[in-house]
Order: structure tokens, then C-alpha cells, then sequence
């Protein structure tokens, strides 16, 4: 599927959108479901564009299927049916979709393209994991993908496959090789995006349709910044 916007409505930025299931480009800042802050989440915010524009009566239904942290950019997945969400839900628990992800980090990791492995455990009292190379106590293990897409002035654009899903995951593991994603401040860079934001946008997202069982591919447009624009 091409970059292009379905709706920019509320600054709801719509990639894909049918009967069952719609897909968004989330904003740096936003978070995806409602937590202890009580900021308005992304899922209401769909709610209300899917209200708006089918005048619906009531409460709308959404599912939540996935979640991205709330410094990160990119594609996010809701259900819109109660038939569509469990399925769904087992597409990503037997880890049938493809998740690419795209950051820019300011040291050249070791190898042109390697598979990173740690085992990572997390502190919940400072929100932050720890990546081991060896299995230690309450730690679960983490395998990526990552290859160097593009040198830029400053920066390496990196392309990261998730062979599993763990907290902090891939903010985590390319730390733990080094290499910080830019603004990423918790996992050790040195300065913070003027927004606030980290350099890690969910770019591309390809699955089997839960209902009418066709292959679904789409590709969130980067955020708005000079330096995202040199990737392209």
C-alpha cells in the first residue's frame, strides 16, 4: 500500500479502514491505550472518528490488538468488531505478522546487519529493562533483526524486524550494543527530541486480513523533521 492518509481528521492520521478492522500513524506523545496519567488514549480518540463518521448511536466497539510506547511513531492496529479481535489477537500471539520498524541512532552499530539476543528483564518502578546476555532471574529472552538502511550526516537509519515482542524491546537491545536511539534519554542518549519524541517509527505492518483472509500490507509516512526526511 502507498503512503497516503485516509483521514487526517483530528489529526487521526487513517491508513487502512474497513468493517472490521482500522489502522493508524500515531503520533510521538500519544499513548495508545488509557493509563495512570488519564490522558485522553489513542483508542478514544478512534472512537470518536468512527463515531463522527458513520453517526453512530451510543458506544462505538474497539479493540485494542497492540501497543506502541508512547515516545514512538508509527503504525498502530485496532479491531472494530468483537468477530475480528480475537483473531486478530492470535495472529500476533503465534506471531503470524510482520513488524518492521525503522530508528535512527547516532553510533554505527558493530555489523552491517546482525541478530541481536538478550535476555531482558524489566523494573517496573522505573519503567526500564535491562538486556543480559545470559539468562538471569525473571528475564525473558529477545531476538531482533536489525540491518543499516542508510548513513546519514549524523545518524545511521537502522531497519528492525521483532522476532519477539518484549518491553522496550529494540529501545533496549541497541542500547545494550551501543547504540541509543536518538532522544532516547531512559536508554541512554544524550539529548531529547525538541517533541519530546524517540527517533523509532512502527514503519510497516503486514498481516492476513481476520476476516476476509487477504494478505494486508501498509506503511506509516515518517514523522515531519528534517532529519526523517533525509531518509527517503
Amino acid at each position: 500500500m502507498a503512503e497516503k492518509l485516509l483521514s487526517n481528521k483530528n489529526n487521526l492520521q487513517v491508513l487502512y479502514e474497513d468493517n472490521h478492522i482500522i489502522v493508524v500513524n500515531k503520533r510521538a506523545g500519544d499513548i495508545v491505550q488509557g493509563d495512570k496519567t488519564g490522558d485522553k488514549p489513542l483508542s478514544d480518540v478512534v472512537k470518536s472518528y468512527i463515531k463522527d463518521k458513520y453517526n453512530k448511536p451510543g458506544n462505538v466497539y474497539l479493540g485494542v490488538v497492540h501497543r506502541l510506547d508512547r515516545p514512538t511513531t508509527g503504525i498502530v492496529l485496532f479491531s472494530k468488531t468483537s468477530k475480528a479481535l480475537p483473531r486478530l489477537n492470535k495472529l500476533f500471539a503465534e506471531k503470524k505478522t510482520n513488524k518492521t520498524y525503522w530508528a535512527l541512532v547516532k553510533n554505527q552499530p558493530p555489523k552491517q546487519q546482525d541478530t541481536l539476543i538478550h535476555w531482558l528483564r524489566k523494573n517496573p518502578k522505573n519503567n526500564k529493562s535491562t538486556a543480559f546476555i545470559k539468562e538471569t532471574s525473571d528475564s525473558k529472552k529477545a531476538i531482533l533483526h536489525y540491518k543499516i538502511l542508510k548513513q546519514l550526516d549524523n545518524y545511521f537509519l537502522l531497519e528492525i524486524e521483532l522476532e519477539t515482542g518484549r518491553h522496550h524491546q529494540i529501545r533496549c537491545q541497541l542500547a545494550s550494543i551501543g547504540c541509543p536511539i536518538k532522544g532516547d534519554l531512559k536508554y541512554g542518549f544524550k539529548r531529547s527530541n525538541p517533541d519530546a519524541s524517540i527517533s523509532l517509527h512502527a514503519r510497516q505492518l503486514e498481516f492476513t486480513h481476520p476476516v476476509k483472509k487477504e494478505a494486508i500490507s501498509v506503511i506509516a509516512p515518517l514523522p515531519k523533521d528534517t532529519i526523517w526526511d533525509a531518509c527517503l
